[in-house]
């Protein structure tokens, strides 16, 4: 299926209802109620080819085929592990989930939190399943992945060393729900070492497609504690972590007893009457089962005895422990929240946002721009206009303004981990449309509008995650939103949503061409004297040139300067010059004829000459699209402006862009842009060549 039909296609099922939670898509067309059937039918315990019981599963580097951690490694179905194994038992809890020897503490942080909302609980996990009467080997779950529900089987042969499971599993022993969880997300992964390290908001918004927002805790908000409480009652999942300063750091153990680079569940909120005051307390989870706080409020500490009334406390090494709020602000050094309704946190009553979602791409020389740092590319990064039109409603903070939350999801980056790949650096800039271009469907700006305007407002940070999230408030009007990498010319797939209080309207940018072509057509009789001295010589007796002819003229020319870089033409490309210039249709051309060829010339190397910005003889893709534009005589304003500098966590090699060689770069003008399709008219294939050569 093409782009266009797959989008389509895309586009229909989902205005059908086909990718939400109630009818989610079957991951790779697997479906759990038909396999089971089957299985049941055949007398035979599922197998999953998609996912096999294999070393592949694992990993591929520390957890690969070599490794000495997966040596003796089995695979087994938990009826194999226990006599009466159990799906879940009384309830989902968190006690459920105790990390193995996989560094996904993030996941199981969120997995954590997930379970204390059943109604959230239930679109992951569906109850139609487990080991009594229609047991077939056979589980499935359910996951928001970048805009759309997926319903992902597997079967449940679970990997044991030393007859332990080897990853996340209950205390209790005999329940098996967040093992065959943590296996099917390692299916949509990749394997069970792509899962390993990563930000508890990946998960927290693949269990409710809610958008996470993150909160710096050195720099809280002062209502800190009045949002996470209502974030809490709100069924939103919460998340927290202690800054790491070095690798050393990684998992390290503080006096008492919190772990360093570790994702913590938080899981209560509450306040005590403590010796005549109220005392704020937060309830953490350390995925680890053990390892827990031993300061004030911790398990057994002598603050419990003086509190007043009502009492939440639990004595029991589980790993969750109870802490003061002030204590909490001390050692976590962030905070991570994700709810279904992102403005349930900040206003009063619970209000369902205006949500819109569009996919994109970036790729090397043509979409992959890179940020601010980098003003030539920049600009061919993919745009997306938002219009806000209504100003909040009673907004707390007294600010007037049109609240909205945007968040740039990428896509599939786990799964790329077995070839090398990992998070790109990414963020994004909003700028505010001029008014000339507003309510146009069309509104790509060129590399001019970036070098001559601030930025409105940006990501907080340029940074390696997943999903780079921030809020806004703006005035009613158009904003360009720009996402990117750090650097430029990275390959990416990724998605933006956008998340506002009232009714906006999101839309995807593309190149504005209008080509408006001069008539460059020369008769005979506009000829003068001194050119029709130079065709006879070039022409012979005839006084017509062939394609042969043309391309001797043209290879002669080319192979005198040694400032090109070309292969010379070919007999195909001359051949299409003359049909498209002979109007009298004998296959050559005339003295006119020739002469409109020879001013098509001049101008396009007049073009080439002004965007060849390096130099090299050759064009980069930004340098083409702009000639193109300049070809078409498409008008922008143009000014100029320093670049802004950009935030990032981490930064990576530069990559140059590729210049278009003579073979490739015809077959190369179609991924340049979708715009270029309507800009091509009849010369264009000759045109191109006259791009890359100087004639004079």
């Amino acid at each position: 299926m093409s782009g266009v039909a797959s989008t389509l296609a895309k586009q229909r099922a989902m205005a059908a209802g086909f990718g939400t939670n109630a009818n989610a898509t079957r991951y790779l067309n697997q479906d759990f109620a038909a396999l089971r059937a089957q299985c049941r039918s055949a007398g035979k315990l599922f197998c999953d080819p998609s996912f096999p019981a294999a070393p592949s599963a694992l990993g591929f580097n520390e957890l690969g085929p070599a490794s000495h951690k997966t040596r003796g490694v089995t695979w087994r179905r938990p009826t194999e592990l226990v006599s009466s194994p159990e799906f879940i038992v009384g309830g989902a809890t968190r006690t459920d989930i105790c990390q193995g020897a996989l560094g996904d503490c993030w996941l199981l942080a969120a997995i954590a939190s997930l379970t204390l909302n059943e109604y959230v609980m239930a679109r992951v996990v569906p109850s139609d399943q487990g080991f009594g009467d229609d047991y077939a080997g056979i589980f499935h779950f359910q996951f928001w992945q970048f805009g759309e529900w997926v319903d992902v089987v597997i079967d449940d042969r679970l990997p044991v060393k030393d007859g332990e499971l080897m990853f996340v599993h209950s205390a209790e022993g005999r329940e098996f729900w967040s093992a065959l969880l943590e296996k099917a997300y390692a299916k949509v992964s990749g394997c069970y070492e792509s899962l390993s390290g990563g930000s508890t908001t990946e998960g927290f918004e693949d269990f409710t497609g809610g958008i996470a927002e993150n909160y710096d805790l050195q720099r809280p908000p002062s209502n800190m504690f009045q949002i996470i409480k209502k974030a809490l009652e709100a069924g939103a999942l919460l998340g927290c972590s202690i800054d790491i300063t070095s690798a050393a750091d990684s998992e390290a153990v503080t006096r008492q007893k919190l772990v360093k680079g570790h994702a913590y569940s938080l899981t209560g909120a509450v306040e005590v009457n403590y010796r005549g005051r109220q005392e704020k307390l937060v309830r953490m989870r350390n995925p680890w089962g053990q390892v827990e706080w031993t300061g004030a409020w911790s398990d057994g500490s002598s603050e419990w005895s003086s509190v007043q009334g009502e009492c939440p406390h639990a004595n029991a090494e589980d790993g969750e422990f109870w802490m003061s709020f002030n204590d909490f602000l001390r050692n976590y050094s962030r905070i991570e929240v994700c709810t279904l309704t992102p403005d349930t946190i900040g206003d009063d009553s619970v209000k369902h946002w205006s949500v819109s979602k569009f996919d994109g791409t970036w790729r090397r020389g043509s979409t992959a721009g890179g940020c601010r740092n980098h003003p030539y590319t920049f600009w061919t990064n993919p745009q997306f206009v938002i219009r806000l039109e209504e100003e909040d409603d009673d907004p707390d903070d007294g600010e007037v303004g049109c609240s909205f939350l945007v968040g740039l999801i990428q896509k599939n980056r786990r799964r790329l981990r077995k070839q090398g790949e990992d998070m790109h650096t990414v963020g994004f800039a909003i700028y505010e449309v001029p008014k000339q271009f507003h309510g146009q469907g069309q509104v790509h700006l060129d590399k001019n509008f970036f070098l001559s305007h601030a930025q409105t407002a940006k990501s907080e940070t340029f940074i390696n995650l997943r999903e780079v999230s921030s809020r806004f408030k703006l005035p009613p009007g158009e904003y360009l939103i720009v996402p990117s990498t750090f650097e430029p010319h990275l390959n990416g797939d990724f998605c933006i949503r956008v998340f506002s209080e009232k009714q906006t309207e999101t839309v995807p940018c593309d190149d504005p061409v209008e080509a408006e072509l001069d008539d460059e057509t020369v008769s005979d009789e506009e000829v003068d004297a001194g050119f029709r001295g130079l065709f006879a010589k070039l022409a012979g007796d005839d006084m017509e040139i062939s394609a042969v002819e043309l391309r001797t003229i043209m290879n002669k020319i080319v192979a005198k300067r040694t400032d090109i870089k070309t292969d010379g033409f070919s007999m195909e490309t001359c051949r299409i010059m003359v049909n498209l210039m002979d109007d009298s249709g004998n296959g050559k051309l005339g003295l006119g004829e020739f002469a409109t060829l020879w001013k098509k010339v001049q101008r396009y190397l007049s073009i080439y000459k002004n965007n060849d910005s390096d130099n090299s003889g050759t064009m980069s893709t930004p340098e083409m699209r702009v000639a193109f534009k300049d070809a078409g005589q498409v008008s922008f304003h143009r000014h100029r402006l320093s670049p802004c500098v950009c935030h990032h966590r981490h930064r990576h090699r530069l990559q140059p862009p590729q210049p278009f060689s003579h073979g490739v770069l015809c077959r190369s003008l179609r991924q340049t842009s979708p715009a270029l399709i309507s800009l091509v008219d009849s010369d264009s294939t000759w045109r191109n060549q006259f791009f890359k050569v100087k004639l004079f």
